[in-house]
């Protein structure tokens, strides 16, 4: 006789704050996860970069080389190097051990609001104010982009790479997809400008926040609606959208101080969690636990599930 299989157990949201890093950098524009969630980034308005081991609270190496505030950055999937766009048009690419700056492209004619590799760091896409797209390749000495994507009408507030996809959001309203293996371009009307973009880690659908407070989850092959999420206050800022590790939940800054998060496929809020004073500035998911970073004014907290007990602590 064969026994049923115990119901897996609920999705467990970060509701405790474990870690706060006081960054000493200015406002924090951006934090962001490595590829393996062992550290973690932070853009500072004070023109520096700087990496951490966020689970110790511990800041292993500052990165200094914009002449502007650094709006976002990412880690490439062997950790060996980072990218990096700023307020001063540029994307850097870095070396991570020797903390040096590898090579700057130049081509944007306005602040540079995302950057990502892609996933071979063979190159870097970044997004800009200038309502362009640009891929640079990291391994030739060309000063030049290798490509432009000039189909948006305003500003590019978010970029995010899949294996042969780009996905963009746009102050025109627009979520853009370029598949690169059939050259297509697919776009979907949301109407407000769009401040955050994420695909799904099943490549199914497409997560979009705009500036109507409303968060859109599209089927990414059709952009019909599947869900809507409303509860937060989204209407001045570039806020981030994120899905949880195992797209049951998604989630997104606020302009009130707090992170919310809402059943995938209910559309119920979960989880309304205070998280620090003014803006949410940033949000990063962990890529396989429930642990969160927030950037709020200065600092970086870091939160886990209820049941985690953070070393030291007595069982």
């Amino acid at each position: 006789m064969a026994f049923p299989r115990p119901r897996p157990a609920r999705p467990e949201l970060p509701r405790q704050r474990v870690q706060s890093l006081q960054c000493g950098q200015g406002a924090v524009r951006a934090a962001r996860f490595n590829a393996d969630g062992n550290y973690c980034l932070t853009c500072g308005s004070d023109k520096t970069l700087k990496l951490w081991n966020p689970h110790k609270g511990t800041a292993l190496r500052t990165y200094q080389g914009h002449g502007y505030e650094v709006l976002d950055a990412a880690g490439s999937f062997d950790n060996s190097q980072i990218c990096s766009g700023g307020a001063d048009k540029a994307v850097a690419l870095w070396d991570v051990s020797t903390g040096q700056v590898v090579r700057k492209y130049r081509g944007h004619a306005g602040k540079v609001n995302c950057v990502q590799f892609n996933e071979e760091a063979t190159v870097i896409v970044s997004g800009s104010i200038d309502s362009t797209v640009r891929c640079w390749d990291c391994r030739s000495r060309r000063p030049d982009p290798i490509q432009v994507l000039d189909e948006a009408k305003d500003g590019i507030s978010s970029v995010k790479l899949s294996a042969h996809e780009i996905l963009t959001g746009s102050v025109d309203g627009r979520v853009r997809r370029y598949d690169l293996r059939t050259g297509q371009l697919c776009s979907d009307y949301i109407g407000s400008p769009i401040t955050s973009v994420c695909f799904s880690k099943d490549g199914q659908c497409v997560l979009a926040a705009s500036l109507d407070s409303t968060l859109r989850l599209l089927d990414k092959d059709t952009g019909e609606l599947l869900g809507e999420y409303k509860g937060h206050r989204s209407t001045t800022y570039r806020l981030d959208c994120v899905l949880n590790e195992l797209d049951t939940h998604v989630g997104c800054a606020s302009e009130d101080s707090h992170v919310y998060f809402w059943d995938l496929l209910e559309g119920s809020l979960a989880l309304s969690l205070p998280v620090g004073q003014g803006v949410v500035q940033s949000l990063a998911f962990h890529p396989s636990l429930p642990c969160l970073l927030v950037a709020t004014q200065g600092q970086v907290t870091l939160w886990r599930e209820d049941t985690f007990q953070p070393e030291g602590d007595p069982d």
